[in-house]
C-alpha cells in the first residue's frame, strides 16, 4: 500500500483583457485563493474592416498568469467567467493550462517534483511564437489567413524600462516579441505551418513556435 502524500495537480490560468483590468482580475483571484500572479503588457488585434480603414486595429491588452492548485485556479476560473462576463464576444479570453514542474513558489516547497499526469483530449490549443521585434503582425496575418480569430502581441518587459521578464523560464530580450495564439484544436497544424513559413522559423535566428494544450477555456470565438 502506498501512503505516500499525493501531491497536488498545478494549473497555469492565463486571463487576456482590455488594459486597466489586470488588477481586478487579480483581486477576483486573490478572493478565490490565489496567492499572486504577474501581470504584463500587451496588445491584441481586432478583425474589423471599419477599423482596419482607421488603422484602429490594435486594442491595448494585460495578461494576467498565476499558477494555483486545480481545484483553486478553476474556482477562480468561474468567478472571472461570470464577473467579466466572458462568455460574451470582446470581454476577454480566460484559459488553464498543466504545469509538469513548479520550482520558486515559496507556498508549494514540495510540489516541484509534479508527475505528469499524461495527456488530456482538449478542444484547444495554445500556440506560441517568439520573432524579432517588429515580426509580430506578420505572424498574426498568416495565422489569420489559416483560420486563427485573431491573438495577442507581448513586448516582454515590465513597466520599468530596464527590466527583462521570464515567461515560462525563458529569458525573453526587449528586442523580442511573444505571439499568443489560441485556437481549435482541429486548425492548430494548419495555423502552425502557416506561421512556419511565413516568418521562415526553420532557418536558424527565425524564432521558435511551441504548443500546449488548453485544458478549458472562455472567451473564444469562431472567425465565421
Amino acid at each position: 500500500m502506498d501512503n505516500s502524500p499525493q501531491l497536488p495537480e498545478f494549473e497555469l490560468l492565463c486571463v487576456i483583457l482590455n488594459y486597466g483590468l489586470g488588477s481586478k482580475v487579480m483581486k477576483l483571484a486573490k478572493q478565490h485563493g490565489v496567492t499572486g500572479g504577474t501581470i504584463f503588457l500587451g496588445r491584441g488585434t481586432v478583425k474589423n474592416k471599419i477599423l482596419e480603414l482607421l488603422d484602429l486595429t490594435e486594442v491595448r491588452k494585460e495578461i494576467v498568469i498565476m499558477i494555483s492548485t486545480k481545484d483553486i485556479i478553476y474556482k477562480a476560473m468561474e468567478a472571472m467567467k461570470k464577473e467579466l462576463k466572458l462568455i460574451k464576444k470582446g470581454h476577454g479570453i480566460v484559459f488553464t493550462t498543466s504545469v509538469i514542474n513548479l520550482f520558486g513558489a515559496s507556498c508549494y516547497k514540495d510540489s516541484h517534483n509534479l508527475e505528469s499526469r499524461g495527456a488530456e483530449n482538449t478542444m484547444y490549443k495554445v500556440i506560441y511564437v517568439i520573432v524579432d521585434r517588429g515580426r509580430a503582425a506578420s505572424v498574426i496575418e498568416a495565422a489569420n489567413k489559416a483560420g486563427s480569430s485573431g491573438g495577442t502581441i507581448i513586448n516582454a518587459r515590465g513597466s520599468g524600462i530596464h527590466e527583462t521578464n521570464k515567461i515560462f523560464a525563458m529569458d525573453i530580450e526587449p528586442e523580442k516579441e511573444l505571439v499568443l495564439l489560441l485556437c481549435e484544436e482541429p486548425l492548430t497544424d494548419s495555423i502552425v505551418s502557416a506561421i512556419r513559413e511565413r516568418a521562415q522559423i526553420d532557418k536558424p535566428g527565425n524564432g521558435i513556435i511551441f504548443v500546449q494544450n488548453a485544458n478549458s477555456a472562455y472567451g473564444l470565438y469562431s472567425s465565421k
